[in-house]
This record gives structure tokens, sequence and C-alpha cells, in this order.
């Protein structure tokens, strides 16, 4: 299977997403979070640093519950803004 390039949206909101569980992780050690989020330490670094922007659900689900944040709130603070949606449903076809 190829991979699509990631669109600059794309890249742009794994970035937002990695700093906003840097954020809510706060002083938490990486591998303790990893590890009860049973994701690997590597795995959560990557997306924590934005090398993987676009991760799997289940995957995220699971740092967000163990970081206590629930997945509204995070899709709120990685979605683009209504300006940037605007623009995407303007772009003809």
């Amino acid at each position: 299977m190829v991979r699509l390039p990631l669109t600059p949206d794309e890249i742009e909101r794994g970035q937002r997403l990695g700093a906003l569980l840097r954020r809510a992780r706060g002083e938490r050690s990486m591998l303790q979070t990893a590890l009860d989020a049973r994701v690997s330490p590597e795995t959560l670094r990557k997306i924590e640093s934005g090398r993987v922007a676009t991760p799997a659900f289940p995957t995220i689900a699971a740092i967000a519950d163990v970081l206590g944040l629930s997945l509204d709130e995070v899709w709120a603070q990685i979605r683009p803004s209504r300006d940037d949606a605007d623009l995407v449903e303007a772009r003809p076809a």
C-alpha cells in the first residue's frame, strides 16, 4: 500500500496534537504515560514531536484517557479554525 504525502493541514494538525499531549502530560514521564496507555514510548514520542501526524484513533483515545482529556477536548484543540474550514468549503471542486 502506498501512503499519500501528508497535506500541510495534516502536518499542522499533527503538530497541534503533539503540543496538546505534551502540555497535558506535564511532569509525568513519557515512559509511564505510554505504558499506562498501552502504546510504545517510541509511538508517544513520535506523536508528541509531530512525526506521526495522523495517528490511529484508538491510540489517541488511549493516550487522551490516560491524560484525562476528553476526545471532544482533543478535537477542539487540534481541528482547523473556522476560518480555515470556510476556505476549504469555498475551494472549487
